[in-house]
This record gives C-alpha cells, structure tokens and sequence, in this order.
C-alpha cells in the first residue's frame, strides 16, 4: 500500500511544489497537492492547471488529489487534512512548500500585510502540522515533517520575519513529536528561478552561488523525497541549506 503525502503550495507548473509533487508520485507515494488560485491570480505568473499537474502524477502511478486551501483562514488546515484523509487515507507525510510573499521592508509593510505572512506561512504551518499529528495513524517511526524556509530579511521583512518563526515551530515539532515516530525539518532551497526572476537577477544570484547556477524545483525535491523516505528517517529538527553554496564565503 502506498502511502500519502500532502503537499502545500504545488500551485502551477514549474514551482518547487510542483516538482516535490511529482518526485514523491515517482517515489511510491500517492499524493494530494494544495493550491490556492486567490494569491496565484495576483502574482505576475498567476493560476495554475490543477487538473494538469494531477494527470502527471497519475501517469507516474500515483493517486492523485487537488485541494482547494486558503491557509490564511484557520479551519482550513484541519478540514484540508480531512479532506485527504477520506480521499487517499491517512496521511503519512506533509510537506509545507507554500508560501505567501510580497516583497517590502521596514518601512513600507503594511500592518495587513505583516499579518498576512504570517497567517499564511507561520500560522497556516503551524496549524497544519498541529491537524497532522492528531490524525496521524501510521506505525511508529514512519511520520514526516518537511517545510521550506528562507533566510530573506531585508526589502522582505513580512516574508523573512514569518519564516523565521516557521523554523522555530518546526524544530519544536521534532521535539515535541519524537513520541509519535514523527521526524520534522527544515530545508532552504536557495535561490530557485521559478519565473519570479528578472534576468539580471538570475544572472546576480548565478554569481554569487558557488556552483554557478540556480537551483532548480528538481534540487529540491530529491531532498525532501530523501527526507521523507526511510533512508532519511535519522534526520530530525535539522535546517538544511541546500543552496547549491549560495553566499559562500570567498
């Protein structure tokens, strides 16, 4: 039987939740994927083909299931995770890939948009992770935590500042549900053009980066699939940089 994992943010193609996706269908995992068009629709690269990606991931061999979700209301995560736990089962693994981002700084963020990030990234996980572990039913040892975090700071305060409270509620669910058989990490994928980029600053963050290239949604998901199988299962409430050396000193 295989078992179930629910991926946030795996809005449209191309994005790094969309690639984790279709790493962990090829890997033996059926999969059900959060969307949320609202936010898709305001950024430049807007809404996805839900139904696209699903048929991908079914070509791979893996059930697959869309679920509308709007993290920032806090029902949400709970009647998500029912949602896919009636359509594929219990769900084994999650993986927070979603993020709400608008860039701004100390003194151009709203007080709505400070709120915002963090109803969506840092609440919205929270709660998520919170609905995964009272229904998590698999044996001991197997259940697992991965988000994606950032270590954006300035001109991306809302942004930085939620994902820095992220990591810390991720580390203390590696604590506090050690006793569930549930491992929980952190990975920052570094810079990753998943159409977001100008070309100058694909070519700025090219050169600062030790390998001389960007990442790409396929780096990222080969660790979280390794993180989320029983290979990786020794890993716990660690922040990975898997950025390719990105700001290394020289």
């Amino acid at each position: 039987m295989r078992p179930v994992a629910f991926i946030t943010g795996a809005s449209r193609p191309g994005s790094i939740g969309d690639g984790i996706a279709r790493r962990l269908a090829a890997d033996g995992w059926e999969v059900a994927f959060a969307f949320w068009d609202d936010y898709d629709a305001s950024m430049p690269w807007g809404s996805g083909t839900h139904e696209e990606l699903a048929d991908a991931l079914r070509a791979l061999g893996a059930q697959a299931l869309p679920v509308s979700v709007d993290l920032a209301n806090p029902e949400a995560p709970a009647l998500a995770l029912n949602r896919v736990r009636a359509g594929l089962g219990p769900v084994r693994a999650i993986v927070a890939s979603h993020a709400h981002s608008v860039d701004s700084g100390l003194l151009d963020t709203s007080v709505e948009a400070f709120d915002r990030h963090f109803a969506v990234n840092t609440r919205g996980t929270w709660l998520l992770i919170k609905a995964f572990a009272e229904q998590f039913e698999q044996p001991h040892g197997s259940g697992r935590i991965v988000a994606l975090t950032s270590d954006h700071t300035a001109h991306n305060l809302p942004y930085g500042a939620s994902k820095g409270a992220l990591d810390r509620i991720v580390q203390a669910a590696a604590v506090e549900l050690a006793h569930l058989g549930i491992t929980a990490n952190l990975v920052n994928p570094g810079p990753i053009d998943t159409g977001w980029m100008t070309p100058e600053l694909a070519e700025s963050l090219r050169a600062e980066t030790a390998l001389g290239r960007l990442g790409t949604p396929q780096d990222t998901a080969d660790l979280v699939g390794f993180l989320l199988s029983d290979r990786g299962g020794w890993i716990n409430g660690q922040l990975l940089q898997s950025n390719g050396g990105f700001h290394l000193p020289v």
